[in-house]
């Protein structure tokens, strides 16, 4: 069965574009969307397939071999080593996260206009760029209640008396008795691609931009598409060009067309440790809606929240405790998947002769890896106020917590080389802003140092965002392609 998106394959060779946009996620599909509606021709290329939204069911394996990156295998190497993930599809990130969905914090803002010199990022400049995104794509709170391991950790955060919030998706929920179905998910395959493509857009799906040359007051994008006749090198041109390939790819790419300054040197992300918590009935009740809530008591040094809790993921889970893989077959409904989620961590973005792959080093410093520890024995706390029987920290050689006096077993700090940490959040890899010491691009993600060139995705963000970025990621997006409009700088 062919699950492709219905399309015309595009000739490469007979595309004379205004604007090439080199990737379909948040930042690129919003650019691309806002460029195809102000009438210029434009030409969105990305290196995944077209795929449907339900080409696969969500989480499954069938979803992670078709629109992950790697099949979801990415690895930051260091002391610490770091597993991350990428959507490698038309969408993007957005066709693989949750859609949980934040406006950025004004603090955050505060902070990236202070150390980065960036102009006009008040949440008051940011607030029409976030409405325009959300007339777009839906952001909706659930229409009922939440599913029982969602609540469980509101419940145990409301007997600590700590803050906890149900975050929004980006969802559109269907009516009550729609045929059965919760809604459909807001991703840019199901929202800004289709607009697009109305407007006119151009969509050049399996194609991989390899490297960026300038002559004559234009861009050659340097590319193999993939076609029915196998792969080929093709080159794409030009006058003005997005990079919206996401926080490793874009620096990837850019770093392999000579663009390095301050190009891959500051990558930042939200390194996540996870527990499965047993709870003494049954929580975890197959089809229910993905959980919502998130504990912001210590923000913005962690945040806490539930993963999706499938048997297979929750299998993955308990890896680090192989006596319980048994368990997890037998007694899956009484269990659930919590994380703790930091700000802490860095690294850098290096493309390397003769590699396909980015070279990705991360480091955690002490204090990092400290907060962790901090974050992980508070989540515990909350989990056996929730009622949990016992918390399975998901790293090799941690103990079985079975009381809160257990808690005084886990160490004081992470050991760097059993982490196990991951990271479903990256950016500030090539950061905005008009501090020429610390920034790749300018307070509206034109190249510093480059004619006609932009970036338009997480890279820009000048560091955590303490929340889920792709809200942040859209209206930055909206806003800088609105401000290029405005000015006629394309």
């Amino acid at each position: 069965m062919n699950l492709s998106q219905p399309e015309r394959r595009l000739a490469p060779e007979r595309l004379a574009p205004d604007i090439i946009v080199i990737g379909s996620g948040p930042g690129g599909a919003v650019t691309a969307t806002r460029c195809a509606e102000a009438g210029k021709s434009v030409l969105m290329i990305e290196e995944g397939p077209h795929l449907a939204l339900e080409s696969a069911p969500h989480f499954s394996r069938e979803e992670i071999l078709q629109k992950y990156r790697n099949a979801g295998i990415n690895i930051g190497f260091g002391a610490t080593k770091i597993a991350y993930v990428e959507g490698c599809c038309v969408g993007g990130g957005s066709e693989i996260n949750r859609g949980l969905y934040h406006r950025t914090p004004q603090t955050v803002l505060d902070r990236w206009i202070r150390d980065y010199r960036v102009d006009a990022l008040t949440l008051e400049d940011l607030t029409p760029h976030f409405d325009a995104c959300e007339a777009v794509a839906r952001v909706e709170y659930l229409p009922g209640p939440a599913p029982q391991l969602s609540t469980r950790l509101d419940e145990g955060a409301q007997r600590l008396g700590w803050s906890s919030l149900e975050v929004p998706r980006l969802y559109a929920y269907a009516a009550a008795g729609a045929g059965g179905s919760p809604g459909r998910k807001q991703s840019m395959s199901a929202t800004f691609v289709p607009r697009f493509l109305d407007a006119g857009g151009m969509l050049l799906a399996d194609t991989c931009a390899t490297r960026l040359t300038h002559a004559n007051g234009q861009w050659t994008v340097h590319a193999h598409s993939k076609g029915a006749g196998g792969t080929r090198q093709i080159e794409l041109k030009a006058k003005t060009v997005f990079v919206a390939g996401g926080a490793v790819q874009t620096p990837w790419l850019l770093r392999r067309s000579g663009i390095t300054r301050h190009v891959g040197d500051s990558l930042r992300f939200h390194p996540m440790l996870k527990v499965v918590a047993v709870f003494p009935d049954e929580l975890n009740t197959p089809g229910e809606l993905e959980p919502v809530h998130q504990i912001k008591e210590f923000d913005p040094r962690f945040s806490m929240g539930c993963s999706m809790s499938k048997r297979p993921a929750l299998a993955l889970a308990m890896a680090a405790h192989p006596e319980m893989i048994d368990a997890v077959d037998r007694d899956w409904r009484r269990m659930a998947i919590y994380y703790v989620q930091s700000t802490g961590g860095s690294g850098k973005v290096r493309s390397l002769p003769g590699f396909r792959d980015p070279l990705v080093r991360v480091g955690l410093q002490p204090s990092d890896l400290k907060e962790l520890a901090v974050g992980l024995a508070r989540l515990a706390e909350v989990l056996f106020a929730a009622g949990a029987l016992a918390v399975y920290p998901s790293i090799p050689g941690y103990p079985v917590l079975k009381s809160l006096a257990d808690i005084a077993k886990l160490p004081e700090t992470l050991p760097p080389k059993q982490a196990n940490a991951t990271a479903l959040h990256l950016f500030s890899s090539c950061p905005m802003g008009e501090d020429a010491e610390k920034c790749a691009a300018s307070s509206f993600g034109r190249v510093h140092g480059a004619n006609n060139l932009y970036i338009a995705d997480a890279s820009l963000l000048c560091g955590p965002t303490v929340v889920n970025p792709q809200g942040t990621v859209m209206a930055v997006a909206h806003r800088n392609i609105t401000r290029a409009l405005e000015d006629r700088a394309i």
